[in-house]
């Protein structure tokens, strides 16, 4: 439902994933509207719509917001980084390979925001403990996982250099990638939301 008046538009600018944006919205629109459908990146993904799931995460200005509780007037001139531009950056790029090898992305609809919350702990604290991991993601609900496979994989990022774990050595008990896991985890796979 939309309950914006057309004629109350603003050019917003704002820089997503270090490209630069010019777009026209209403000053009350959310960010993740108009991260979904004015720029369709719809890795941000929308679980409550009331900053209660952390499902949309994204850093704004190196901070962690939940996208549905910024009006898009408050990123004016901003510096946005959602899962899509993730992959860009070493930590991001880790996390997305460590989600991948332990499961971590189940049904897909918080892992962009466990990605996020994870590479704002790993660039804040590069060898952040595992009660530290616990709270970082704490933020962002997860309904499939128990939290288990994201904190390892977290954990697995933090611990570099190390020692491959026996899911990537492979035999039995080896957890495989999911087929549909790349989606999941780089924020292309799409939802009702």
């Amino acid at each position: 439902m939309n309950l914006h008046n057309p004629q109350d538009r603003i050019a917003l600018s704002i820089t997503i994933n270090g490209q630069p944006q010019q777009i026209s919205t209403c000053p009350s629109t959310r960010l993740s509207e108009v991260l979904r459908d004015t720029l369709g990146l719809t890795g941000t993904k929308i679980g409550c719509d009331a900053g209660d799931c952390g499902a949309c995460t994204v850093r704004l200005d190196g901070q962690q917001v939940c996208a549905c509780l910024v009006p898009a007037m408050q990123a004016q001139g901003g510096q946005i980084q959602t899962v899509e531009g993730l992959s860009e950056t070493p930590v991001g790029a880790a996390l997305q390979r460590t989600f991948a090898v332990h499961g971590a992305a189940q049904c897909g609809i918080c892992t962009p925001g466990m990605l996020m919350a994870a590479a704002d702990l790993l660039d804040r604290n590069a060898a952040p403990d595992r009660q530290q991991v616990m709270d970082a993601l704490g933020g962002v609900l997860c309904r499939c996982t128990g939290y288990l496979k994201i904190i390892e994989a977290v954990m697995d990022v933090a611990a570099f250099p190390r020692e491959p774990s026996p899911h990537e050595r492979g035999g039995i008990g080896t957890r495989l990638e999911k087929l549909d896991g790349a989606s999941r985890i780089d924020g292309s796979a799409h939802f009702g939301a």
